[in-house]
């Protein structure tokens, strides 16, 4: 019975993952902010506000792997899920894309500090081997996927599961939250470096936001959808590792 469950799962998920890469279109603009696309004194804040949060992620992720050392096989797993969702592009903004980001599980079985040095992690490689994004748009890149969509997708766990037992709806909304904001996020770069002509930041926003939303929207539901599945996988052939996992991350803190 187990092992019809898991090739069920493995089907359910397999098949999602070539849905999302049928309907993915093969384009140049197809990448996260890219390189030289902000101007420098904003590139160079992104940097600045995202390196704290990075320089403290991996004291976390060096205390999660002393304490538990098999929780590397899951740190594989969260940058995996992460690197071949995000990197799945539709062309929205002109300069950057709509794409599922996978962030929202990793947030909710690592906790969020340590997703902002996965995260970064692959968007550097997509950044240097696939053109996706840039080395001076990293840190942007880095804040609005790796930062604050793993605290916004934490944030919703947490409180979910502290009004409701529902840990299916929690994920659920864990990963579509995670997305929405890197998105929300990357909206006010693009509008704070690029503010309308009329209307100043406030107009800019509005419009980089609404062009977001009609790609963003079916997609971060989508990636839900996904990380649910991929969840009740885990859940059932390794329960004790995320039971463990998820009691030092609540007990340790973000």
């Amino acid at each position: 019975m187990k092992k019809r469950r898991f090739w069920s799962m493995t089907a359910l998920i397999a098949g999602f993952t070539v849905y999302l890469l049928l309907n993915e279109p093969g384009t140049a603009l197809a990448m996260h902010i890219m390189e030289g696309f902000l101007p420098v004194g904003w590139a160079v804040f992104w940097w600045a506000a995202f390196l704290p949060f990075f320089v403290l992620g991996v004291v976390k992720l060096q205390k999660l792997t002393q304490d538990n050392p098999e929780v590397k096989l899951l740190l594989g797993l969260s940058g995996a899920f992460t690197f071949v969702l995000s990197a799945l592009k539709m062309p929205s903004v002109t300069g950057s894309s709509s794409h599922p980001t996978g962030t929202g599980l990793g947030a909710v079985m690592l906790g969020p500090l340590p997703m902002s040095v996965i995260g970064s992690i692959v968007l550097l490689f997509q950044a240097l081997l696939l053109a996706h994004g840039g080395i001076t748009t990293l840190g942007a890149n880095a804040f609005s996927m790796a930062v604050a969509g793993p605290f916004a997708g934490y944030a919703v766990y947490r409180l979910m599961m502290r009004f409701t037992e529902r840990e299916k709806l929690a994920v659920f909304l864990a990963a579509t939250c995670a997305d929405l904001m890197t998105y929300v996020v990357t909206s006010v770069q693009l509008a704070a470096a690029f503010p309308a002509a009329n209307g100043g930041f406030a107009a800019s926003l509005l419009k980089f936001g609404g062009i977001f939303a009609v790609t963003q929207i079916p997609l971060a539901i989508s990636e839900g959808l996904l990380t649910v599945l991929l969840w009740n996988w885990l859940k059932s052939y390794i329960p004790n590792d995320l039971s463990r996992l998820k009691g030092q991350t609540k007990e340790g803190g973000l």
